[in-house]
């Protein structure tokens, strides 16, 4: 048995601290959750197998898995972007998605994310940084989820994106939950019978 939790964030400590008692698998697909409960699902994770995927679709990891490469084999001479677009029923900004691909891109070149990162430019903020990693979301109506890493050097740019192909499936959250159901069903079964940790879906595909 798993349990597979796509509800929101706040809900997310309680799900693995009940994981955690019972011994249970959980995947944890819930974005947004702040370091504090953060903090709680990886010490529940001593105790239970949790994976806790940015995103579940096999593309989207694949899209991360790109992005890291790109950023070791490039180096700081390209600068790199990361641009997420969502519907304006989305809550977080940027999307656990949008951050895993930064968070991606930030291991490929061996820093943290929050040692580089800039969101939100505005106003005369000067030369861009060597090494920055830039941030931004659009937000608005029913706009299909779209993530792209953008590596932009000197005479040429490289982008790696991912674009959902359905708009509908956004509507309700219940709904957008169904999207994932066949990566969050494949990370249940790949947690059942491991041992206790925090995992993440390159893990389960394969691709960490």
């Amino acid at each position: 048995h798993a349990v597979i939790d796509f509800s929101v964030a706040e809900v997310a400590p309680l799900s693995a601290a009940l994981a955690a008692e019972h011994g249970v698998p959980l995947v944890l697909g819930t974005t947004g959750i702040g370091a504090k409960d953060q903090a709680a699902v990886a010490a529940a994770a001593a105790r239970a197998a949790i994976v806790q995927p940015a995103n579940t679709s096999l593309g989207m990891n694949v899209v991360f898995a790109l992005a890291e490469r790109a950023a070791a084999a490039l180096g700081t001479d390209y600068d790199i972007e990361i641009l997420g677009q969502q519907h304006r029923n989305k809550v977080d900004a940027p999307s656990g998605a949008t951050l895993a691909l930064a968070r991606a891109a930030a291991a490929g070149r061996g820093v943290e994310l929050g040692q580089v990162e800039q969101r939100g430019r505005l106003g005369e903020v000067g030369r861009r940084p060597r090494g920055a990693i830039g941030m931004a979301t659009v937000s608005g109506g029913d706009l299909s989820v779209i993530h792209t890493a953008i590596f932009a050097g000197t005479g040429e740019r490289l982008e790696v994106t991912h674009r959902g192909s359905s708009r509908a499936i956004y509507t309700k959250g219940a709904v957008a939950a169904a999207r994932w159901t066949k990566g969050a069903v494949a990370a249940a079964r790949w947690a059942v019978g491991r041992p206790s940790g925090l995992y993440s879906m390159a893990q389960v595909l394969g691709l960490a």
